[in-house]
């Protein structure tokens, strides 16, 4: 007995029967998003189930023309209702398309979400950003373990890596940068010696802006303006190359043939670092007390035999050798920053820059952190 009558044949229709205990529905013409006339909805259903439940739905669909959407989100409406009301529903007689696609849709149910609340979502973006920064403090221990493996290996004579990189690498990291460490850190001598000149030239003591020059530039400012410069320089070059290396697949190419990109790629950058910004740095201190002494000849009306003179007497040697240390210690920080970032780089045009830029922006802020706790350590112990 046929309980709802299907609309003219031009649009989509829908005939309840009962057969015993099941409720066939038969889907006849176009179930498409124009047609003649509105398609069924489910509260042709509602309205029969008022009435009586039935033990199984059965879809039917010898009458039907075409289909789209219209249908497959009328049969999925059907299912969730008969399944609420614990109905079995039997989608055998339709179309194998919309079969999939109504399982489809039912393979992930919607989860309904309570509102987060502010202090909650506060809490939970301090949470996931202590844990990432716990394993990225986790992954950066795990690097710099295996570069201390690589250094002992270097010492064994065991390491592998290539003699040309090395050279490459001591070239562009030394020689290359020549240039722009005379710049700053002549500039920075200059503006220090004018720095002091103003405070001094009151108490009529100008000519001990030589010695303020001397000791600032080789024992700080040498080290720490050729530590952020390299950090600028190397130590974006280093995250650049190994970052566009590792989105070529080179480094997973290097662990195919057995050879440990770290001892390989890394070791190179470190080693050239740690020995070329010694190097630097007691350029930089000549450049920065060539500024001092520029300024104090032009501005400040000394002789400069007279600064060179005290500028040697307030010199000590370990204020030189301070410089010195401090320089080979950024020199390592620079280039095992540079080269994790660069290896830790994701598979994307994109991620380069965003790796260089991570490498640049953490290089200067752990030479700052690594100048200021060795100055504070080196006023302890009295040197």
């Amino acid at each position: 007995m046929s309980l709802v009558s299907s609309a003219p044949a031009a649009s989509a229709g829908l005939d309840l029967a009962w057969h015993g205990s099941d409720l066939r529905l038969a889907l006849a013409g176009p179930w498409t998003l124009r047609p003649a006339a509105p398609a069924p909805t489910i509260e042709v259903l509602t309205r029969a189930f008022e009435t009586a439940v039935p033990a199984r739905l059965v879809f039917e669909a010898q009458d039907l023309d075409e289909w789209d959407s219209v249908l497959v989100t009328f049969v999925f409406a059907v299912v969730g209702l008969a399944h609420g009301r614990g109905i079995e529903v039997d989608l055998g007689g339709l179309p194998m398309g919309v079969q999939r696609l109504v399982a489809l849709a039912g393979t992930v149910p919607a989860r309904p979400q309570a509102p987060i609340a502010l202090d909650d979502a506060m809490t939970a973006r301090v949470g996931r950003i202590a844990m990432r920064a716990w394993d990225t403090l986790g992954d950066a221990l795990s690097f710099l373990g295996e570069t201390l493996i690589a250094l002992v290996a270097l010492s064994r004579g065991r390491a592998r890596f290539r003699g040309v990189d090395l050279l490459a690498t001591l070239e562009a990291t030394g020689p290359a940068a020549l240039g722009i460490v005379a710049l700053i850190n002549f500039l920075i001598g200059a503006v220090l010696a004018f720095v002091g000149a103003v405070q001094l030239q009151p108490f009529g003591a100008t000519i001990y802006v030589a010695s303020l020059v001397a000791i600032g530039v080789t024992r700080e400012l040498g080290a720490l303006m050729t530590g952020i410069v390299m950090a600028g320089r190397t130590g974006a070059s280093f995250a650049a190359v190994l970052g566009t290396m590792t989105v070529n697949e080179e480094v997973d190419a290097l662990r195919t043939m057995g050879l440990r990109p770290v001892e390989f790629l890394v070791l190179p950058r470190v080693v050239a670092a740690a020995c070329m910004l010694p190097a630097l740095v007691a350029y930089a201190d000549l450049m920065g007390m060539m500024g001092g002494l520029f300024v104090g000849v032009t501005m400040l009306g000394l002789g400069a035999s007279e600064y060179a003179r005290q500028s040697q007497e307030a010199l000590a040697l370990r204020h030189v050798m301070i410089g010195l240390a401090k320089g080979s210690i950024f020199g390592v920080v620079v280039a095992l920053t540079g080269c994790y970032y660069g290896l830790r780089c994701d598979r994307s045009a994109a991620a380069v820059g965003e790796a260089t830029t991570r490498a640049v922006v953490m290089g200067i802020v752990l030479v700052v952190v690594v100048d200021a706790i060795a100055t504070v350590f080196l006023h302890v112990v009295g040197l």
